[in-house]
Parts: structure tokens; C-alpha cells; sequence
């Protein structure tokens, strides 16, 4: 009796293993999310999906931060997320150590789906470049004037940032607050002037300061003057994040 040469180990023929089967669910949904994008709108507050080199990646929106029509902060997270196994593998591949990003919109390929895992740097068991094509988006001050009847009306004076370390940030007010001693319920008739943290508005970014290029202290003389009144932002502190 004739029989063949290789035999299939007790599997019938053309039957699939449970791992032959994952690859090919995998790459379906692939196919079906490239097909099929859900397109992301500002202020939704969903993960998105963003183009890193020739990878894409999933990324968390920060709340308040994600409505900007050119440019929001995002921080870049493990395609598991929030599995126990994604946060090791995510330190592994440095996913963990971005912290918050600035991203122009046009990098955003829609919402995250997860058949999109398969094209990330994670799949490929690459550690996330040095390099992301992204700045920092890290907080800011915020020098406020608001009524001293404790409401909320009021404006910001000026925005101070981006900082790139806290510990700047921490300096900058403190300065600030010593130099407002004494006169934080004289500056602004009415109002009590106060400074305080807040993240980067990456999207309003052009109202900031950048407190690297000035003197934060010297601002706060120049608003007291009136010397610095066309490059002061006057909006409701309603608003300010």
C-alpha cells in the first residue's frame, strides 16, 4: 500500500490551528479597520490612532486638551492597553516615558481600532523611536485676576509656557508669588491676582509666553504698567483650563 510521505498529526486536512486562526482574525481585522476608518473628531475624548515614521501608534487624548482643529496633546500607549501584560511590555518599548505629547492633527488617522495593533512598533517588537515627531506638552502657568466676591468672573493676565521640566514651572511661581506679595489685591482693581499650574493648551498655544525667552517676573511688572496690554490674554477665566 501506497501511503504519503508526510502525515498531518492527527489534524484532518486544511484544518487550522488555534494560533494560524488568531493570525488570520488578526489580519482580517487589519483589513476591515484600513477599510473602514472611524474618523475622529476634536473634543470626543476617544483614543486615536497617529502615524509614527512608517508605523502607526494609539494614543490617549488629554481631557480638555483634545478639541484643537490643528494641534491637542496625546500620550502614546501600549496596543493593549489596559491589560496587565501591556504595561510591562509597554516599559519594555518605551511607551511609558513620552508623557504628553503636542500633535498636529494632520498625524491623526481616526479613532483607534484594534486591528490597527498589527502596525505598531509594539507587533513588531520595535521599541518606539527616540525620535516620535512630537514635542513635549508639558503645563503652564496661569496669572489670573478674578473679583474678590469668590464668583469666577474675572480674565487671565498672562499664560506662561510650554515647560519642559516641573521644576521650572515651580520656580517661575514662585517668583511670581513673591513678587505679587503685598500687591495681589492692588494690581487689578477689584480683583485678587493669583498664579497657578495648568497643562499646556497645546491647541491655544499661540496665547502663551514662552517663559524660556522672557523674564516671568518682568512680565508681571510690564502688565502692572500697562507696558505689555496688547500681548496680554483677556479671556473669562470660565474658559481657562
Amino acid at each position: 500500500m501506497n501511503r504519503p510521505f508526510f502525515r498531518r498529526c492527527g489534524r484532518a486536512p486544511g484544518t487550522l490551528t488555534p494560533e494560524d486562526q488568531a493570525v488570520i482574525d488578526q489580519y482580517r481585522a487589519t483589513l476591515t479597520a484600513l477599510r473602514n476608518p472611524e474618523p475622529w473628531t476634536p473634543g470626543s475624548a476617544r483614543d486615536i490612532t497617529v502615524r509614527v515614521g512608517p508605523f502607526i501608534e494609539r494614543a490617549h487624548t488629554r481631557p480638555g486638551d483634545d478639541h484643537g482643529t490643528d494641534m491637542i496633546a496625546v500620550a502614546l500607549v501600549h496596543p493593549d492597553t489596559p491589560h496587565a501584560a501591556a504595561s510591562l511590555r509597554g516599559r519594555q518599548l518605551g511607551y511609558t516615558e513620552r508623557g504628553w505629547l503636542c500633535c498636529q492633527t494632520t498625524a491623526v488617522l481616526g479613532c483607534w481600532q484594534p486591528g490597527y495593533a498589527m502596525l505598531t512598533h509594539a507587533a513588531a517588537g520595535l521599541p518606539l523611536p527616540d525620535d516620535v515627531g512630537m514635542a513635549p506638552a508639558h503645563y503652564a502657568l496661569y496669572i489670573e485676576a478674578r473679583k474678590r466676591d469668590d464668583s469666577l468672573d474675572g480674565h487671565t493676565l498672562l499664560r506662561l509656557g510650554p515647560y519642559t521640566q516641573t521644576r521650572h514651572a515651580q520656580h517661575d511661581h514662585d517668583r511670581i508669588t513673591a513678587a505679587l506679595d503685598g500687591r495681589e489685591t492692588t494690581l487689578v482693581p477689584g480683583h485678587r491676582v493669583t498664579a497657578r499650574f495648568g497643562p499646556f493648551d497645546v491647541s491655544d498655544h499661540h496665547l502663551f509666553t514662552d517663559p524660556h525667552e522672557t523674564d516671568a517676573v518682568t512680565l508681571l511688572e510690564a502688565a502692572d504698567t500697562g507696558r505689555a496690554r496688547d500681548g496680554l490674554s483677556r479671556v473669562s477665566t470660565r474658559n481657562a483650563p
